[in-house]
């Protein structure tokens, strides 16, 4: 694949927009925009850039209004490109441009869903439109093509700011910093330095997926409205409000934010709620508020409910992490001691 050409999926966000008498909107034609960006780079910085192909989606869209089942539709795409059914090319890797507002909770679903992947899949964007006086489109499309030129990256990761990241351990950090993303919980994974890409030896999934890919998406089940329920924990939380959530028939999983290590109210009827969920089938994790650090359920008294309800410990995950997680294994025909057994296990360095 060292000849193989490069595809930049453009699917919408910050980065391709214009303004409009409504404020900034989704913007096409990016393929002829991209070139002209890149045209205005140093000529020798021109000449070391990959080659590559421009697909944009049918309907480039702000992050804001993505779901799983958009995360579907585009871990598709990448899987038809993979094998060369999108345009009868191979690539020898793939940069994502996409909004940042959900960007971190598309590279963590397209991480799950791609598992196995044996080259780059570099998810970027950025904060101000390309066009832009001061925007950091430009930088942040230059470090995606050159780290998603490095066949030894064989993963999801997000490249921004200079940085690369893991994508199931990024998480969006600031709303204006041109980094505007962090990974609170794993180290980066490279960086550019002196306007070239270096991946830090040993922090890869090269070593650990090695063979062949093993893509889940035909198991999928079609993904409507989403299956998983966020449920942050406040300071005088309703143990009947939870059990509305959980009660609802759609619901499959739930995704809970406790507090520190993992502790949650000493209240018999919130923890009967979901144990009760649980007992169900329903797929219950917990994850801390804390940004960094992980969940150690049962470690204190206030925690041990948890842990005889069911609800399993998300250790340091990422909240997009965490969900996107959840949505992936209710979207499989998976009984619920395997869902159980592969949330606990790590599929990507996600945890």
């Amino acid at each position: 694949m060292n000849d193989a050409p490069l595809l930049i999926l453009y699917t919408g966000g910050t980065f391709g927009m214009r303004e409009s008498e409504r404020g900034l909107v989704p913007g096409g034609d990016i393929e002829r925009r991209i070139h002209a960006a890149l045209a205005t780079l140093a000529p020798e910085r021109r000449a070391s850039l990959p080659e590559f192909g421009v697909h944009a989606t049918p309907r480039p869209i702000d992050s804001s209004a993505a779901t799983p089942a958009d995360w579907q539709t585009l871990a598709g795409t990448l899987a038809a490109a993979y094998d060369g059914s999108l345009d009868g090319c191979h690539y020898a890797g793939f940069i994502v441009i996409h909004g940042t507002d959900t960007l971190a909770w598309s590279a963590a679903s397209l991480a799950y869903q791609l598992q196995g992947i044996d080259r780059p899949v570099v998810v970027t964007g950025s904060q101000r439109p390309l066009e832009a006086e001061g925007s950091d489109a430009l930088d942040n499309l230059e470090s995606a093509l050159r780290f998603a030129a490095l066949p030894q990256l064989q993963e999801v990761a997000v490249a921004f700011g200079g940085a690369l990241r893991r994508g199931v351990r990024t998480r969006k950090w600031d709303t204006r910093a041109a980094d505007g993303f962090a990974s609170p919980n794993y180290p980066l994974l490279g960086e550019v330095v002196d306007g070239h890409p270096v991946l830090y030896p040993g922090r890869g999934l090269d070593a650990q997926q090695r063979g062949l890919p093993r893509f889940e998406l035909p198991d999928y089940a079609a993904l409507g409205a989403a299956p998983v329920v966020r449920l942050v924990l406040w300071p005088g939380i309703s143990a009947a409000l939870v059990a509305r959530w959980l009660e609802d028939d759609t619901v499959q999983g739930a995704l809970l934010e406790v507090w520190g290590s993992g502790n949650c109210p000493e209240d018999p009827a919130l923890l009967e709620a979901l144990a009760g969920a649980s007992g169900e089938g329903k797929l219950l994790a917990a994850i801390s508020q804390c940004p960094q650090g992980p969940v150690s359920i049962g470690a204190y008294a206030a925690g041990q409910g948890l842990r005889d309800a069911g609800v399993l410990s998300g250790a340091d995950m990422t909240p997009e992490a965490a969900l996107t997680k959840l949505v992936h294994l209710t979207a499989q025909p998976l009984d619920v001691a395997e869902r159980r057994r592969r949330f606990v296990t790590p599929l990507v360095g996600e945890r």
